[in-house]
């Protein structure tokens, strides 16, 4: 495996996984979505221009996995850390999210911040394995209409709907 700083010249290797990724996310909103693979160039198009740091996971040339990091304050945050469904539990996500961390150490930091859906609970416990136990913010929006929420989440005596 090989961890390469994604360019323009690399960045449309990536749009399956990226592509993935959203499905990913859709479902776990409980919304049935399709890959969309223009947007998913324009995403990383956008990460790029936007000067994010992006990281790919090479597996026989192929990537694998991807992480992309976002530079605010003097904090690093990883927005996606994504490994390809096949190729998951091999190191792939540790190598991708070891290289944010390294990033963060050069600017001085001792910590990366991650976003993670409440509903994704291997990304939780892969930031557990890792020593991320700190919850640092909610984020609380009303609901959208029609919006079926199926989870409540209890923090600190106070109970939100997911």
């Amino acid at each position: 495996m090989k961890i390469i700083r994604v360019d323009e010249q690399t960045a449309n290797q990536l749009a399956p996984l990226v592509s993935d990724f959203r499905v990913t996310l859709q479902g776990f909103r409980g919304i049935v979505s399709k890959p969309d693979l223009k947007a998913a160039k324009e995403e990383i198009a956008d990460f790029l221009k936007a000067g994010f740091p992006v990281f790919a996971a090479l597996d026989g040339g192929e990537p694998a996995g991807y992480v992309v990091c976002r530079l605010e304050g003097g904090c690093l945050w990883v927005e996606q850390l994504y490994v390809c469904g096949d190729r998951r539990r091999n190191g792939i996500a540790s190598a991708l999210f070891d290289k944010a961390e390294e990033l963060a150490r050069e600017m001085g930091e001792e910590t990366v911040f991650n976003y993670v859906h409440p509903n994704n609970d291997a990304v939780i416990s892969f930031l557990r394995s890792k020593g991320y136990t700190v919850l640092n913010l909610i984020e609380i929006r009303k609901s959208y209409s029609g919006e079926k929420l199926c989870r409540t989440i209890d923090v600190n005596g106070h109970s939100f709907d997911y």
